[in-house]
């Protein structure tokens, strides 16, 4: 590997059954350092001009089943094929920052995991990942940097739905 990797937590994943993986983004790095460390398929959701960014980008996210998301407007398509994945017991994953975040902290989640969550009654699995926006910043024309990668697996949270009248 490129990379060292270091994953904390596996053992809090499912062991089968729908799940929602929300995690930090600091660039394109996260999904296949995800990808990497999970042991299941995980069907993102992401931003079109990513999944459409070239022929080759259209290709891949097709293969491996991820789902265009408008953020600029509500996007009831990318919603009911991400539930519907769930509903057939796979694994769909969300940055929920939305965009990179281009300061290398934290920015303000959307409300696309809590949608997901109440909806589908699937777990949300919390996951940092660190070492991504270090590999990569300031670098557009030059390969990644090698830092230590991580991703840290918090343990699954499981919303329900707030009743009308209670």
């Amino acid at each position: 590997m490129v990379f060292d990797l270091e994953v904390a937590g596996l053992e809090r994943l499912p062991p089968d059954g729908p799940y929602i993986v929300a995690a930090n983004h600091h660039n394109y790095l996260d999904g296949v350092v995800l990808c990497a460390a999970l042991p299941r398929r995980i069907a993102f959701l992401v931003m079109p001009r990513v999944y459409h960014a070239t022929r080759l980008h259209r290709l891949f996210h097709r293969w491996a089943g991820h789902i265009p998301l408008h953020r600029e407007r509500p996007d009831p398509t990318a919603i009911r094929r991400a539930l519907g994945i769930l509903e057939r017991g796979g694994v769909v994953g969300i940055f929920p920052e939305g965009p990179f975040s281009v300061r290398g902290r934290l920015e303000r989640g959307q409300p696309g995991v809590a949608l997901l969550a109440l909806h589908s009654s699937a777990p949300v699995v919390p996951v940092g990942i660190t070492g991504t926006y270090e590999a990569l910043a300031g670098r557009r024309l030059y390969g990644p940097r090698r830092p230590p990668l991580g991703v840290r697996i918090g343990a699954p949270l499981v919303f329900a739905a707030a009743r009308r009248g209670d």
